[in-house]
């Protein structure tokens, strides 16, 4: 029987089970839901309530809800019958029932996602994704106050910035200009807040910066009234807390208007306001009352000032500074105290042995490299070199004021400096000294103290062979010369001015080759060495590689911009390649540093006469004129362009001003009294010839001109006269005649003479030739071009030329003959010889830069 019940109840629980029909998809339906087992109603669910909270859900099915019997009551089902739902025994549909068209799931546990159901047609998506994007999110309302307030501020904010990065890349008016337009919003800011009720959220820290940023760019423009203003207008403000130290930079802007007691005022009014907490910030508002009375020459307060600063907190520039007021009221005892109390004050700096390896160590040395050059120990460098340089130029002040001669001062300071810190900087006093004997003129005391270093270590041994160096060569002896400078070499090969005077000492035995090499290589050890890059340029201008100098003092003025040596040398160069209109662009720039160079005007002058522009060749030589009245070449072409232009009375004081300089020329002379015979003052020049004659009796041509003039005034005086020129130009017949005769006889000798014997002659004759006077040789350092710069015959040619325009001894005065004048009143040099250039080129080359190759710290100007 139990198991006939078992068989009926499988037959009726396969009813509902559903079969698999093979095109069916067995994914589909698992997006259906029954909301039966919908979890959130559970809560209402009250056979589910019960069954939790009692037994009842443990409690048998309830078979005898259909009525009859148990059995025949209930249809039996198959799988091949009807479907009909079964509840169970708190009225949930069975497991496999289908209830209002939707199918159960076979089980009460759904995977994660997925759904069954006997629906066709729903996607499979179990992201959700069908729904669509998610809705945007909802924007800020800007209309609102406090929108608008962030908005107002952040412009603000931003304008401070920006004025503040356009005054640290130097854009000082742009700088100003955001300032004052942050200025204005943010007082647009201060009424939006009080019309919006805020007024109690007002931002002062923003309205601070604005103020502040605002001062200071008035005062970087110097407007120093508005930026006074605005600081005055921070301080008065009692809600700004600190504002009192604002009052240095007041302080500040009238010490630069030279309001001196204001400024005292006002640091003391903010070292007032300042606690001594802050000390770094109160010594350094006292050091700037001590300056301001340095100033004002109240050297007593400065002091009180400056050793109140020593006492609580020593410094190198405070303690520099006393001394230099002790100087100044020549207290003796107190500058050597002073001088001691400077050389101990502590740097606060590491010793360089901490950045020298030691070990083997690869960490370590890692470490050590990295912080060798690092911003840390470049600042103790910049320091220590601070240092030393106060402590030198405070020693060669007082050395010759706290003892009775520099000698014993210089002495007493070295002995205090090899007993500091700064020992090394005992030889660079010694060597001082030195250099303070030969200011006064005592060479030979600056050589025996520069001797003393010969046995000393090879950085001091160097310098000093150096300056010997140098010495020997300002006295032209270049043996010793060339000699310290091989032994300042041989203690440091690297010496650039070492190099260089070795190439000075070369230069001079005309090996422009081998002094180039050395100049070379001083550039090679000092990149920056001026010295030895002018020197180079002078050197390839004596080897004729002129293109090679004319890079050299190129680079060089791209160094020194105004450098009137530089500049000159440019222009000769340019000459010197035909390029005129070059050589004139440069002379004027020389002009523009040395405005009354005369030389400079004069080389001008030529340069545009050679051009054709007599004007501008006028300007330029009459201006040389002015500032050098002795030229005598500017005299000469001045008288000639006068009379040239037929204004005779305006160039006979020019050939007047030639006489005074050269008495001992008849040519000047004659060429006074013809300028007065061609103006019509007959007169004049008639005492003019007389006067010549008397200073020179035998001269020809003015024998001739008064025999002429007495003729045509009907004087007496004329068969005297024509007596003395008769006897004169007999005695000029002879002698011609001596010369020819002995000309005569020694030709017939050299033809004579044996062909070996007239070879002999003809070599002798050319080292002759070549040989020159020492007088007439010229230093090749201190003269960069002369043989080049003025070797042009061509002008005294053209002086010579106006010259003969004046009437001649042969034909009547009043013509205007272009060979009026004999040719003895040419200038006895002749137009193919040169003259002497002086002047501004002669002293530009004197002054090069071989006279300075050792350097400021060697060497004074």
């Amino acid at each position: 029987m139990s198991v006939l019940l078992h068989n009926l109840s499988r037959e009726r629980e396969m009813e509902n089970v559903h079969l698999a029909v093979e095109e069916e998809d067995i994914y589909s339906g698992y997006n259906d839901y029954n909301p039966t087992f919908d979890s959130e109603e559970l809560e209402n669910d009250v056979g589910f309530q019960q069954a939790v909270r009692t037994s009842h859900g443990r409690r048998p099915p309830m078979t005898a809800k259909f009525p009859g019997t148990a059995i025949g009551a209930r249809p039996l089902a198959t799988a091949f019958g009807a479907r009909i739902p079964l509840a169970s025994s708190m009225g949930r549909p069975m497991t496999g029932a289908v209830q209002d068209g939707a199918a159960r799931p076979m089980t009460a546990v759904r995977a994660a996602g997925y759904t069954s159901s006997l629906t066709r047609g729903s996607t499979f998506d179990p992201l959700g994704q069908s729904k669509g994007p998610a809705p945007p999110l909802e924007g800020k309302n800007e209309d609102t106050p406090e929108e608008k307030i962030k908005i107002l501020e952040k412009k603000v904010n931003d304008l401070i910035e920006e004025s503040c990065m356009a005054q640290s890349i130097g854009a000082l008016q742009l700088a100003l200009e955001k300032a004052k337009e942050a200025g204005r919003k943010e007082r647009a800011l201060v009424r939006q807040r009080e019309q919006s009720g805020n007024a109690e959220h007002i931002n002062l820290d923003l309205t601070y910066s604005v103020l502040l940023n605002l001062a200071n760019q008035y005062a970087n423009n110097e407007m120093y009234p508005e930026a006074l203003n605005s600081y005055q207008v921070i301080v008065k403000n009692k809600m700004f807390s600190n504002a009192g130290r604002l009052k240095v930079n007041m302080a500040n802007i009238y010490v630069k208007q030279k309001s001196y007691p204001k400024a005292i005022k006002f640091y003391r009014m903010a070292l007032d306001q300042i606690s001594n907490a802050h000390k770094e910030l109160r010594i350094k508002i006292m050091q700037d009352i001590g300056v301001v009375f340095v100033r004002m020459g109240q050297y007593s307060d400065a002091i009180t000032s400056f050793e109140h600063i020593m006492s609580e907190s020593p410094n190198i520039k405070t303690g520099f500074n006393l001394i230099l007021c002790y100087y100044a009221i020549g207290d003796r005892e107190r500058m050597k105290k002073a001088f001691q109390k400077l050389i101990s004050v502590p740097l606060g700096i590491d010793d360089e042995d901490k950045y020298i390896s030691s070990n083997d160590d690869n960490d370590s040395n890692m470490v050590i490299e990295a912080i060798k050059n690092d911003k840390l120990h470049q600042m103790e460098r910049n320091l220590k070199v601070l240092a030393e340089k106060y402590i030198m130029t405070a020693a060669k002040l007082i050395a010759p004021a706290i003892e009775t001669s520099f000698a014993t001062g210089f002495d007493w300071c070295v002995d205090i400096v090899k007993s500091s810190q700064y020992i090394e900087l005992a030889n660079d006093l010694e060597i001082n000294k030195a250099i303070t004997y030969l200011r006064q003129k005592d060479f030979n005391q600056a050589v025996e103290t520069l001797k003393t270093f010969e046995k000393k270590d090879s950085r001091v041994k160097s310098a000093a062979a150096t300056n010997l160096s140098f010495l020997y060569f300002l006295e032209k002896d270049y043996d010793q010369a060339d000699r310290y400078a091989d032994l300042a070499m041989t203690a440091d090969r690297y010496n650039p001015a070492a190099l260089i005077n070795k190439g000075n000492t070369v230069f001079v035995k005309q090996d422009y080759e081998k002094a180039a090499e050395f100049y070379k290589e001083a550039l090679r050890n000092d990149s920056s060495c001026t010295e030895a890059l002018y020197n180079l340029g002078l050197t390839y201008k004596k080897l004729n590689r002129l293109d090679e100098a004319l890079d050299c003092f190129l680079k060089l003025h791209a160094i020194l911009r105004n450098s009137a040596q530089v500049m000159y040398q440019l222009a000769n160069l340019y000459e010197l390649l035909e390029d005129p209109q070059q050589a004139i662009e440069w002379l004027i720039q020389v002009l523009s540093v040395t405005h009354t160079d005369p030389q400079a005007l004069a080389k001008l002058g030529e340069l545009y006469d050679s051009e054709g522009d007599k004007s501008q060749a006028f300007q330029y030589y009459y201006e040389s004129f002015r500032y050098y009245p002795s030229n005598i070449d500017v005299i000469e072409w001045l008288g000639a362009y006068y009379i040239e232009t037929q204004f005779c009375e305006k160039a006979i004081q020019f050939f007047e001003r030639a006489t005074l300089i050269q008495p001992t020329q008849v040519k000047w002379q004659l060429m006074v009294a013809s300028c007065y015979r061609r103006s019509g003052n007959y007169q004049k020049a008639l005492e003019t010839y007389k006067d010549i004659h008397r200073k020179f009796p035998e001269n020809v041509e003015c024998l001739r001109f008064l025999v002429r003039l007495c003729t045509d005034m009907g004087l007496n005086e004329v068969q005297e006269y024509a007596t003395k020129l008769k006897k004169v130009e007999k005695m000029k017949e002879i002698r011609e005649q001596r010369v020819k005769s002995g000309r005569e006889s020694s030709s017939r000798g050299r033809r004579e003479g044996s062909a070996g014997s007239a070879e002999t002659d003809v070599k002798a004759g050319e080292r002759m030739k070549v040989s020159q006077p020492e007088s007439q040789q010229t230093s090749p350092l201190l003269d960069s071009g002369r043989d080049s710069a003025h070797s042009s015959s061509t002008k005294g040619e053209r002086l010579s030329a106006k010259m003969r325009s004046l009437p001649g001894s042969n034909e009547p005065y009043e013509a205007s003959s272009p060979k009026e004048i004999d040719a003895s009143y040419v200038d006895p040099l002749g137009p193919q010889m040169e003259r002497p250039k002086t002047g501004a080129k002669r002293r530009v080359e004197d002054d090069d830069f071989a006279d300075e190759e050792l350097g400021d710290d060697l060497l004074p100007e």
